[in-house]
């Protein structure tokens, strides 16, 4: 398989070594005995703890006869990596990159999937989340990731694939769980999970997350954040189960956009301090808080037939003011640099309605697993920016790139700061008022199904298709309408029980203004009337499941193109476009995850990614043949662990990011990295545990995000965090 490195000989052998732990998993498991067709399996094990199965209605197969790649991440490796947040948790997807939230978007989690922007492909519970924010996971069971165009399973977007973040639900048992974390930076951390039947039939959890951190290696940022989420089932064990839940979360942090690019290498300025912050703490932060009441009733009409309505209502909002280092108009003047304001105000209020009804039958002589249902969801928006006076002394305005004229600190009003010894804590006083709002409306209606056909003992059929009404207006008198069908076939061959070969087809579309939420959903007039973007995913792959282990070996290569992209074909900001653009990524995938052995469990796998600009308009032909931005390459995880002893497990990992770029032109772009993760835990009894994660093991200074003009963000440095885990 390629693997293109990066050119030192250091690279090249970490890449080796890495490449060589990945084969030693996966070959000798395919050394064993051919595959036997048998009858009804029965296995008496527990489940593995990272090996699970979707929990979305829309996956009428299990994932070895699902024909698209799915990585199910679950909450053992959450807490075995020490991932508290939905980018930590990621970090172990290869492929998967977070993108700057800059540039008319909110600060939040941004996913890249096999190069195409996700932020329109996040799901909560199977309904799509349309609020910007930035997660933790807490609250989660799992983490669900299917690549490849996904507008069949997530509607409108997800050109590259989707993520359904699936919630904690009540059980039929008692239980209390929780971790108290101290760690470097100030790190400090707790969570309590509370389960009780109340009878057999009725049972109550609630969740609960409370952090007062720093990051380790960077000056003065900090990432405070509480929240809970109560459950009630009604009907355990029934026919008929309502479940209500709600969820709040708050976080208050200050934004780091790390340090500037140099404008004429077009990589972060080199011989800065890697700690160097260049915010303000007494006029940057940033606040989110999201409420959310979900209410689900499930109804088995016979064991066959099953019936769900699920509902949702929330609000969220994301505010900030973060200082950018630079602005690509050359604010780096003698050693100074501009602390150019950034700044959002975006509220956002969803109700969804969803109803699904799942069905196992024959018909024709065909055994079929069916899911189908219709959506409603309205979303409103209004959003804004701030007003931050930058201004010398005197009222003086700070032209771009005159920093030299005044000086740092006092002579500048703050405003302008050394580039090489930024002071977080400089008394800035200017002034802060918040500029008119812009509502936007999306109105949504969808109509979807799912059928898997078992067409013989060898050949199962994969069929989905969806149907999308959207509406979109905004305060300032746009509007888009558009109905789309997207669609999804899959053929799986079966030369065992245990084994499937695939080919798949599958579509998406993103209309204009109605694609990333929260700030995202705008329309201007230069793209209102522009047909959607479509997206379509050819791919091969073979799943293996080797019998007598709980691991699953999957392999796909793919390739995913953007049609009808939208471009500018005027110079300027705001200049016409029209939808003639196009892009297109193939590669290769590659994934193990299970159990070795009783004892040894493994998180791993590699993304090869060949992406390549076809067509971008009359303006960037300059650009057609560049890779894409937020896309390396090259990208490799693995995380494993192994029971030293019956008490003492040990674990590590790595992850490997080749060179990105952030920009079409490949002018800015931030270089590789190898992250290496270590963690040990000790159970002092069978319900208390000692654990220690030591993330960032050499303490590696990289940068993991690269923006299109004028920053990347630098990853934090070596975390040590001691945890005291029980359970009882």
């Amino acid at each position: 398989m390629p693997f293109k490195t990066a050119e030192t000989g250091q690279t090249k052998l970490n890449t080796l070594l890495a490449t060589t732990a990945l084969g030693l998993v996966l070959f000798p498991l395919a050394a064993q005995a051919d595959p036997v067709e048998i009858g009804e399996v029965t296995i008496e094990a527990e489940a593995p703890d990272y090996k699970a199965e979707p929990e979305s209605p829309k996956y009428t197969a299990p994932l070895i006869d699902t024909p698209r790649s799915v990585t199910v991440v679950t909450e053992e490796v959450f807490e075995d990596t020490n991932a508290t947040t939905l980018v930590d948790a990621l970090r172990t997807v290869p492929g998967i990159t977070m993108a700057m939230g800059e540039g008319g978007q909110p600060f939040a989690d941004r996913p890249f999937i096999r190069g195409y922007e996700s932020t329109s492909g996040i799901m909560v519970d199977g309904i799509r989340d349309a609020s910007a924010q930035s997660r933790d996971v807490f609250n989660l069971e799992q983490i669900e990731v299917s690549r490849g165009a996904n507008g069949a399973l997530a509607g409108r977007g997800a050109p590259g694939g989707s993520l359904n973040l699936v919630t904690k639900t009540a059980k039929a048992d008692d239980f209390i769980a929780g971790s108290a974390a101290v760690g470097n930076a100030d790190h400090q951390r707790a969570t309590l999970d509370i389960n009780e039947a109340l009878s057999d039939t009725v049972a109550v959890r609630v969740n609960g997350m409370w952090q007062d951190s720093g990051i380790p290696g960077r000056d003065a940022v900090f990432d405070n954040r509480w929240g809970f989420a109560p459950t009630i089932t009604w009907g355990l064990n029934t026919p008929t189960e309502f479940t209500a839940s709600y969820s709040h979360y708050e976080g208050d942090g200050i934004i780091d956009y790390g340090h500037p690019l140099d404008l004429d290498t077009g990589q972060p300025v080199s011989g800065i301090d890697p700690d160097n912050f260049y915010g303000l703490l007494n006029r940057d932060f940033h606040d989110t808080k999201t409420d959310s009441g979900q209410f689900e009733v499930s109804h088995a009409l016979n064991d066959y037939v099953t019936l769900r309505n699920i509902t949702r209502v929330s609000r969220s909002s994301n505010a900030y003011i973060a200082s950018n280092p630079d602005d690509s108009q050359g604010n780096i003047v003698n050693g100074l640099v501009l602390r150019n304001v950034k700044s959002s105000n975006s509220t956002t209020e969803s109700f969804v309605n969803q109803t699904d009804l799942q069905a196992g039958f024959s018909l024709g002589g065909l055994d079929h697993s069916l899911s189908t249902g219709v959506e409603f969801a309205y979303e409103t928006t209004d959003r804004s920016t701030y007003a931050v006076s930058q201004l010398a002394p005197g009222g003086i305005a700070i032209p771009r790139g005159e920093c030299d004229l005044f000086g740092a600190g006092a002579p500048s009003g703050y405003n302008c700061t050394d580039l090489y010894n930024p002071n977080p804590n400089d008394p800035w006083t200017g002034a802060i008022s918040r500029n008119p709002v812009t509502r936007t409306n999306v109105d949504t209606f969808g109509a979807y199904v799912f059928d898997s056909i078992t067409l013989s003992e060898k050949w199962i059929l994969n069929l989905g298709l969806r149907l999308d009404d959207f509406r979109t207006d905004t305060s300032t008198d746009l509007n888009n309408d558009d109905t789309l069908f997207t669609y999804q076939v899959g053929a799986v061959y079966k030369p065992a029980f245990n084994t499937s070969v695939y080919a798949s087809f599958a579509t998406s579309a993103s209309p204009s203004g109605v694609t990333a939420g929260d700030g995202g959903d705008n329309i201007s007039i230069s793209d209102e009337d522009l047909k959607p973007e479509r997206a379509r995913n050819y791919e091969l792959g073979v799943k293996w499941e080797p019998e007598g282990r709980d691991i699953a070996l999957n392999a796909a290569i793919f390739r995913t193109e953007v049609v009808d992209g939208h471009v500018a074909v005027e110079a300027g900001r705001g200049a016409p476009q029209q939808a003639i653009g196009e892009q297109r990524v193939q590669g290769i995938e590659l994934s193990a995850t299970g159990s070795i052995t009783d004892a040894w469990d493994i998180f791993a796998g590699y993304s090869y990614l060949d992406s390549e600009i076809i067509d971008a308009g009359p303006i960037n032909t300059a650009d057609v043949g560049n890779q894409m931005p937020n896309t390396p390459e090259n990208s490799f995880t693995l995380w494993t662990t192994y029971d030293v002893l019956p008490r003492l497990t040990v674990g590590g990992g790595t992850n490997y990011v080749s060179k990105r770029f952030g920009n079409t032109a490949n002018t800015k772009s931030v270089d590789g990295y190898w992250k290496y993760d270590a963690m040990a835990s000790y159970d002092l009894t069978s319900h208390i545990a000692l654990q220690l994660n030591v993330n960032n093991l050499t303490d590696e200074r990289y940068y993991d995000r690269v923006y299109t003009t004028h920053m990347a963000t630098i990853a934090p440095g070596r975390s040590v965090v001691g945890s005291l885990k029980f359970k009882f």
